[in-house]
């Protein structure tokens, strides 16, 4: 597959979002202009389109080894994990609290504050995993339903899934967890989870196009209504275009995945191993990650003209923190790890992908280690 990413351009923000596979991008944009036509409309030209969503909605379901009615096309992973977190509203109406672990996206926890949740922090530490002792005690305290996450937005640690799954199993509730970043990067045992969610700009699929898997098949479950999509549980025109993309780049991923992710890992380690020489400190070096990701504090305090010297060289990191008109806040993941506030202001995120080369990565270590030098 070609890169879409200009030549001057070295991107290394995979986890924000996956640049997208023009080629295939390409041919589904193609199927969708000769074939436009609104999936829930009652013409032949419109049922072909049902049918195809009907095909990515079965794809999904036998990837995953789950129920086709239990899944549910929306727009963003944001929409996404509302419905997730609804249907634990409409399962558990008089429930005012769940079991969250501390690194979420901020939209599943503006979800739960909608939806009238109290979210009861699990304990961390610098090893970035949950504390299973510390959730064994919530469940037996006070049993509800947990949410945690597969794999870390920032720190790509990797939480023990199969764990949980026992402890909520032997406290009778129920395991949601939100895949955005394990999908398609890692392999997944979906059956561990009741509930889960992925999105496709994730994995290279554009925007346009995300997936909820609900705990069970039940009429109210649904953000908005007003129509009768998605099996009533999401009002809207499907997006035909971005669930084709959706499917077919998952297909590919997928089917790259060993060997794609041998390369990361080599190039994990070439980074971690120079950034370390040059004074970072590495996130979670010794638990479990996803292969693309590492998570670092700066051995400097101008982290932002680090990162602008960074983009007038044609490289793209991020930060690991909210930027809310331009002004940085703390990753709230550092935090709970116990890292100060001054830590996590000087922390960066180099995530890699399908479309990152050696020579990508020799070109980051060499201005990283010219700018360290510079505002050092």
């Amino acid at each position: 597959m070609k890169s879409p990413l200009p030549n001057d351009i070295k991107y290394f923000d995979y986890n924000a979002t996956h640049p997208p596979f023009s080629e295939i991008l390409e041919t589904c944009l193609a199927s969708y202009l000769s074939g436009f036509y609104n999936p829930s409309g009652i013409t032949r030209y419109s049922l072909k389109n049902q049918g195809k969503i009907e095909q990515t909605r079965k794809y999904f379901a036998n990837l995953t080894k789950g129920q086709e009615k239990q899944f549910v096309f929306s727009a963003t992973g944001t929409e996404a994990n509302y419905l997730l977190i609804q249907s634990l509203k409409v399962l558990y109406p008089n429930l005012d609290s769940v079991i969250v672990s501390p690194f979420e996206h901020s939209s599943l926890y503006a979800a739960l504050e909608s939806f009238g949740f109290f979210p009861d922090l699990i304990e961390t530490d610098k090893t970035g995993i949950i504390s299973l002792t510390d959730l064994k005690e919530k469940l037996k305290s006070n049993p509800r339903p947990v949410i945690c996450l597969y794999a870390g937005n920032e720190t790509g640690v990797i939480q023990p899934a199969e764990e949980i799954q026992k402890l909520t199993k032997e406290f009778g509730q129920l395991f949601y967890s939100d895949l955005m970043q394990g999908f398609g990067k890692v392999d997944l045992s979906f059956e561990l989870f009741d509930g889960f969610t992925f999105s496709g700009h994730k994995i290279g699929a554009g925007m346009g196009a995300a997936l909820t898997y609900l705990p069970k098949v039940h009429n109210n479950f649904r953000i908005f209504g007003g129509g009768n999509q998605e099996n009533d549980h999401r009002a809207g025109t499907e997006n035909t275009f971005a669930i084709e993309s959706f499917r077919q780049v998952a297909e590919f991923q997928l089917s790259q995945l060993g060997e794609k992710n041998k390369r990361l890992l080599t190039y994990r380690s070439l980074i971690e191993k120079k950034m370390e020489e040059l004074g970072c400190q590495i996130i979670a070096k010794n638990s479990e990650r996803l292969p693309n990701t590492t998570f670092l504090i700066l051995p400097i305090q101008a982290v932002d003209f680090f990162l602008l010297g960074m983009e007038e060289r044609g490289l793209l990191v991020s930060t690991g923190s909210s930027c809310k008109s331009r002004a940085r806040e703390a990753s709230k993941s550092l935090l709970h790890m116990g890292y100060t506030k001054e830590e996590a202001l000087r922390s960066i995120r180099i995530s890699t992908g399908y479309f990152t080369t050696e020579e990508d990565v020799t070109a980051l270590l060499s201005v990283a280690q010219e700018l360290i030098e510079k505002f050092q």
